[in-house]
């Protein structure tokens, strides 16, 4: 028997090890949209729908709608931001309007929810419409203070300077509700359950 027929037997009767291979399964191979891209090509009452939970002005809404596809997030944001701030005072009375008032984080104790009712009241007396703030960077504890400190210091406003705060507030949320919507999976090497797996070792 020649040396590569001991060879052949050898490998026959003892294969390579296979724990460092890894197979890849056909899907894999197939790019999975990402938010973002999804929002560009999905039809336009679709993203309506999905921008008018972010600000509820049609305007605004559409006119982003119109403008896609946007190359990247900061793209969209920016367009966001140049909606709003074009935004009239009838389209502000419109997303003001579908607005929720502000929540308080689970647990508070009920005089709180007392004074920010009270609050509130005062607000929507004072101005007509409900209050907004974004507190997006606030964390829980600090909520119901910065609230509270907030209505109070804007009630001492005037009305035309407080729609003008109202409307910056408003696009701050309308931009913290996109990222929410379309960008928490953007930057993650993140797939739908099952696309990425690997065929075990034997």
């Amino acid at each position: 028997m020649t040396t590569l027929d001991n060879v052949a037997a050898h490998l026959s009767q003892n294969p390579l090890p296979t724990h460092n291979v890894t197979r890849l399964l056909p899907e894999q191979t197939r790019a999975v949209p990402t938010p973002l891209q999804r929002f560009n090509t999905a039809p336009a009452a679709e993203a309506r729908r999905t921008l008018l939970t972010c600000l509820r002005s049609l305007r605004w809404a559409e006119r982003i709608t119109a403008h896609r596809p946007y190359p990247d997030l900061d793209a969209l944001h920016a367009a966001s931001d140049e909606a709003a701030y074009d935004l009239t005072p009838a389209d502000l009375a419109e997303a003001l309007s579908g607005e929720p008032l502000p929540a308080l984080p689970d647990g508070t104790y009920p005089a709180a929810h007392t004074a920010l009712s009270a609050a509130l009241a005062a607000y929507e007396s004072r101005f007509g419409h409900v209050f907004v703030v974004c507190l997006d960077e606030a964390s829980p504890g600090e909520t119901l203070n910065q609230l509270l400190a907030a209505i109070r210091s804007r009630l001492a406003n005037d009305p035309e300077d407080e729609r003008v705060v109202s409307a910056e507030e408003l696009r701050r949320l309308a931009k913290g509700r996109l990222v929410k919507s379309l960008g928490r999976a953007e930057h993650q090497d993140t797939v739908p359950p099952g696309t990425h797996r690997a065929i075990p070792p034997h």
